[in-house]
């Protein structure tokens, strides 16, 4: 099985991370973490393989890394898994 793919919008420094809905028809998550030193990017990819019960090793951004826009690779799982589990 490939990676699946999942582009989403990033609100850092939020009161806490959880997935916020829809922004620009892409799905919006919030991350507790500043946007400082990769913390943000870090946080982002801890929060989607702890929703999802992978591994953080099997969630990569593959596009975005300095934007709140990202596109994520993520290993085992199918676009169907995350759409149930991230909504």
């Amino acid at each position: 099985m490939g990676a699946a793919r999942l582009e989403v919008y990033i609100q850092p420094r939020a009161s806490k991370s959880e997935v916020a809905g829809m922004h620009d028809g892409i799905m919006k998550i919030r991350i507790a973490a500043p946007a400082v030193e990769n913390a943000a990017n870090v946080a982002l990819t801890q929060f989607v393989a702890e929703a999802l019960g992978i591994s953080k090793q099997s969630v990569q951004i593959v596009s975005g890394l300095a934007s709140r826009r990202k596109v994520l690779a993520i290993d085992g799982v199918t676009k169907e898994v995350i759409a149930a589990k991230l909504r």
